[in-house]
């Protein structure tokens, strides 16, 4: 039998959203994941296409619901960085729902854009601009906790953006709060709980209550344990592994993703170098290459200059076997 709660989330899920008072404009449905549905809308106000992420009041027992919703909308107001995506507008629909505008994108998932075939350049050029966004996020105390190619757009014009910030947490919390198995507080996790509604949700709905997506969780994020700025640098360690690239890279990648925390790179601008180290021909940190190897690579880095000596040395040997004829 179907409790009345599922029978409230599948209405709640078919239904239209009632915008009827607002700004906004409902044009069609862009995507539905599991924290809400996007919506493609029209701001009158301002004349602009947005994306209004919305939720049912009775996603709350979930994982999902207004608490959450508003945790993902406070994180993405306080990192404005080109790399994330600009929240506009939060606030409640007529009918008890929950939302907030965001700048529509215009482009292709990562893990789509990787499909078509790219230069290995390209792919990391990208990864570098997903580092620069999580760089910037931790200098601002958030942790991801959910990094994968999913979860980052290419957009029409070179943009990157790292998207779905809805279990993001702050990190000094999530260590003080490792002896309660990663699990925060409403206290922990909203701060000023009571500036709106939406805020007052029970405690199952706060951004804890979901762990990630299994692949790309870092062993103490699995176990529930204290999680830090270096979560998120296994994750990106996983996603460098599979962009796929010479000896070197795959050294880098697994750096990133060590078991042991204190084994990993400390900072993603560390994981950041080393990539761009590789990309200019250079030894990166985390691979001890055969003398073979390095030769090669400071061959193929300066070729242009080993080209020029060898030319003059073969003229200069031309000319003293002609003064010999």
């Amino acid at each position: 039998m179907i409790s009345e709660r599922a029978l409230d989330r599948l209405s709640g899920m078919f239904r239209a959203p009632d915008v009827s008072g607002t700004r906004y404009q409902i044009l069609s449905q862009l995507g539905r994941g599991g924290m809400g549905i996007v919506y493609l809308a029209r701001d009158t106000a301002l004349d602009r296409e947005v994306a209004l992420k919305i939720v049912d009041r009775s996603d709350a027992g979930t994982g999902g619901g207004p608490a959450a919703l508003a945790h993902e909308a406070r994180i993405l107001a306080r990192l404005e960085h080109p790399g994330i995506v600009p929240v506009h507008d939060f606030g409640e629909l007529p009918d008890g729902r929950v939302y907030y505008a965001m700048k529509r994108v215009r482009g292709e998932r990562l893990d789509a854009w990787l499909s078509a075939g790219r230069d290995l350049s390209d792919r990391l050029a990208v990864f570098l601009r997903v580092c620069d966004a999580v760089a910037f996020a931790h200098a601002h105390g958030v942790v991801h906790r959910d990094l994968k190619p999913e979860n980052v757009m290419v957009a029409e014009f070179g943009d990157v953006l790292v998207l779905d910030w809805g279990i993001a947490i702050n990190a000094e919390r999530g260590m003080r709060n490792a002896d309660r198995r990663g699990t925060a507080t409403e206290a922990d996790t909203v701060q000023d709980s009571d500036s709106h509604p939406a805020f007052r949700a029970p405690h199952s709905a706060l951004p804890d209550y979901v762990a990630g997506t299994p692949a790309y969780m870092a062993p103490e994020q699995r176990c529930e344990a204290a999680v830090d700025a270096r979560a998120d640098i296994y994750a990106l360690g996983v996603m460098l592994g599979e962009l796929g690239g010479a000896a070197p890279l795959v050294a880098v990648a697994a750096k990133a993703r060590a078991e042991d925390p204190d084994h990993r790179y400390q900072t993603v601008q560390d994981l950041a170098a080393d990539v761009q180290r590789f990309l200019a021909g250079r030894a990166v940190g985390a691979h001890r290459e055969p003398i073979v190897d390095r030769l090669l690579r400071i061959g193929r880095r300066n070729k242009v200059a080993i080209v020029l000596v060898l030319t003059y040395l073969a003229v200069r040997l031309l000319l003293l076997w002609l003064a010999r004829i």
